[in-house]
């Protein structure tokens, strides 16, 4: 690095409201419900219990004493967080590894200006650091000093200013969520009719169970615009950011170099309004208690939009041009007689695509480069039709790209070709993507680092600290 930030700023801590809105959720529900209890609502009116009082009391406490004992600092080209009681976790994250710096402002913490920063490295789709709370203003700063650090520029540097690229109005996401509740609706009343008319004293059952599927089913709708709403996709230099959110808001930031896969998904009851719904899957792990391995994190990069939103959407998200498809033959029918109308593939020197799909349309589109494993599948029913199935699988679970139902001697060949352009793909995005230099700031005056021993500087531009530097100490 050419700049970094400026050494040992000092231990800092969050701000001192930070308690109240970790715990400000826990203390409310657990109120409510003894004030509940306590009115006779809910179980019996003998007044309120010790434990109900204390419940409130101990999370009250333990928030208190997680803000005590957690402080951060910047050292250098590490952005250190500490915090535990009984024991102690000390987290080192190199700046240089930093992949992305996301604020989350939940309803309450809103309501007092506060932000949550969350701190993603390399490798890793769960946060690495969060700071839990700092004001807005604190926040956004700090973010900009660690992503112009990040670059190799002043740390002084003001966050370049971002190009929007769509937006999602709040009529359409309503829309979207409302004709999907209907879907459901529709399949519950239909389900009622049928035991209706088979057992007619069912009827009153069906009844309440329409209700119920109603309840669940506004609530669902609440919730998909209230996460959604304010959806807006922008450019920017560290990746492409996404801002959504009702009353709590996230801005996040999905790096394109860690995009594993693109998928376009046209519901049954979208396609007559030309809609669509856009996903990634960004590489990482998804977080430090679940098991160890590469992984993939499903994201919405469009919840509902036009074709033409989500076209241009994808050639930023993988700006090499998609390749043409062709069908599989016309005996697959027999293996795939509801989907066969979907199912199409193609693929060239840097992209696979599949179409599948029953009632909903799904295109898959998978860089070479991310390819994991080729695998050919062969069913009873195929081995008698002369088809296979070949899958090209990415980082995560159920990431792959699917040629179905090719001819037997189409499959061989496909493993073999497929498996042959990954690993050159591979190779081409390695010799293309730069080393990040991790050099520390060098004063007025003073030599550059590495010229007292030839090499020096080289190896320190290119050996970085792990993922995740934690220290745990007993």
């Amino acid at each position: 690095m050419t700049a970094v930030l400026e050494r040992d700023e000092g231990w800092r801590r969050l701000h001192p409201l930070s308690p109240l809105v970790r715990s400000g959720r826990a203390v409310l529900a657990v109120l409510t419900l003894a004030g509940l209890s306590a009115s006779g609502v809910v179980g019996n009116s003998a007044g309120p219990r010790w434990y109900d009082v204390a419940l409130p009391v101990i999370v009250a406490v333990a928030a208190i004493v997680n803000w005590y004992v957690t402080r951060w600092k910047v050292d250098g080209v590490t952005l250190r967080i500490e915090t535990g009681l009984l024991r102690r976790d000390s987290r080192q994250l190199p700046i240089a590894r930093i992949q992305a710096v996301d604020l989350v402002r939940p309803f309450l913490a809103r309501m007092l200006g506060l932000a949550e920063l969350r701190v993603r490295l390399a490798g890793s789709s769960d946060a690495d650091g969060r700071l839990a709370y700092l004001t807005e203003q604190a926040a956004v700063a700090l973010r900009a000093r660690l992503l112009a650090a990040h670059h190799g520029l002043d740390p002084a540097t003001p966050e370049p200013a971002e190009q929007i690229v769509t937006s999602v109005p709040a009529g359409r996401l309503v829309g979207s969520a409302a004709i999907s509740a209907v879907a459901v609706a529709g399949v519950v009343v239909a389900a009622g009719l049928v035991v209706a008319a088979i057992w007619p004293v069912g009827l009153l059952a069906a009844a309440g169970s329409l209700v119920w599927w109603l309840i669940i089913g506004a609530g669902i709708v609440w919730r998909h615009v209230s996460t959604q709403y304010g959806f807006t996709v922008a450019t920017s230099p560290d990746g492409v950011r996404i801002r959504r959110g009702l009353l709590g808001t996230v801005a996040e930031t999905i790096p394109v170099q860690r995009v594993q896969a693109v998928r376009m998904v046209e519901p049954l009851l979208w396609r007559p309004l030309h809609w669509c719904r856009l996903e990634v899957d960004v590489a990482g792990h998804p977080g430090r208690d679940r098991a160890e391995g590469t992984h993939a994190v499903r994201k919405a990069l469009l919840p509902v939009g036009g074709l033409d939103e989500a076209k241009r959407l994808l050639r930023i998200a993988l700006p090499d041009a998609p390749p043409p498809t062709t069908r599989p033959p016309r005996r697959a029918r027999w293996k795939a007689p509801l989907s066969y109308h979907f199912l199409a593939a193609g693929h060239d020197g840097t992209l696979a695509v599949a179409v599948t799909g029953r009632l909903n349309r799904q295109t898959t589109w998978v860089p070479l480069a991310k390819a994991q494993s080729v695998r050919l599948v062969q069913g009873p029913l195929q081995r008698k039709l002369g088809l296979a199935t070949v899958h090209l699988d990415a980082a995560g679970r159920r990431v792959r790209a699917e040629f179905r139902e090719r001819r037997q001697e189409e499959a061989g060949s496909l493993v073999t070709e497929l498996a042959a352009l990954s690993r050159t793909a591979r190779k081409m995005a390695s010799r293309a993507t730069p080393l990040v230099s991790a050099r520390p700031a060098v004063p007025p005056g003073a030599p550059p680092p590495g010229d007292g021993a030839p090499g020096d500087g080289d190896q320190a531009a290119s050996v970085a600290p792990p993922v995740n530097a934690a220290q745990r100490e007993a």
